[in-house]
């Protein structure tokens, strides 16, 4: 007997769940059904993250590099299903990469972008690097999944939680990497992904008052307005090139400088 095979749903990614949008709606976008986000699950992404936020920032930097293997590992496992929701198996692979790559510097950021400095007097001198808080992140349209990978692996390397807005032409790779990130030992609410309409979502999440800071890499036209409303609270906005990069992690973290009394 002939059967109908079951048509997979794409939800949202909130505090380690998977719920469909408070509001209901969907969109058809490569040929599924895909969640609408609303403001109010963008509030509840952004309440996920800062819940999260001293647990991972808290974690040894070692032990988030393993987590951030991991995450290849995992998306090793489904590579041939990443590769048909992409552009190709050479996106697929160096997204793999990417995170690999973050991986190994998790451990090597305070001694990279942290000092010792000399001072005048009988004190130690430290600078050290230290999370900014919970990162909004406009992924890029294209490519869908490479380009959300290289913006939100240098968020989260160094102990930030994340609150993203996928591809909207092209989100399955992102729901599919939050099913990954969900099996990878990342902590619920480090990584919050909304689907959805980026006009809608990207001015309530430049303004809200609980995020830090928010990479407007993958707004497409003016981001001047985007800027203004983050402006509000003072939020650090980045925009950064392709690629990856050291930078692109520091850009997401807060120098710290600690002095002590020699002989204390």
């Amino acid at each position: 007997m002939s059967r109908l095979p079951v048509k997979k749903t794409y939800k949202l990614y909130i505090a380690g769940e998977f719920p469909r949008s408070e509001s209901g709606r969907s969109y058809d976008v490569q040929g599924a059904n895909v969640a609408w986000g609303s403001r109010k699950d963008l509030r509840d992404a952004v309440r996920a993250a800062r819940a999260a936020f001293p647990g991972w920032a808290g974690k040894a930097a070692y032990n988030r590099g393993q987590i951030l293997y991991r995450v290849a590992e995992m998306m090793e496992t489904r590579r041939a299903e990443f590769v048909e929701l992409t552009g190709g198996e050479a996106e697929v692979d160096s997204a793999i990469d990417s995170w690999v790559w973050y991986a190994g510097w998790a451990d090597k950021l305070a001694q990279v972008l942290g000092s010792s400095n000399p001072v005048a007097g009988p004190y130690f001198n430290f600078t050290v690097p230290e999370p900014t808080g919970v990162v909004g992140v406009v992924a890029p349209e294209e490519p869908s999944l490479l380009g959300l990978v290289r913006r939100l692996a240098p968020v989260i390397v160094g102990g930030n939680t994340a609150v993203v807005l996928a591809s909207e032409r092209a989100p399955l790779a992102a729901v599919t990497l939050a099913e990954a990130l969900a099996t990878s030992d990342v902590p619920g609410g480090v990584v919050n992904l909304l689907t959805g309409r980026k006009k809608e979502l990207a001015p309530w999440l430049a303004s809200h008052m609980d995020v830090n800071a928010i990479d407007l890499t993958g707004v497409e036209g003016d981001r001047a307005e985007l800027e203004r409303l983050a402006a509000e609270n003072v939020k650090r906005v980045v925009v950064n090139g392709s690629g990856q990069s050291l930078w692109h992690a520091a850009a997401f973290l807060e120098l710290k400088t600690v002095w002590h009394p020699i002989g204390v």
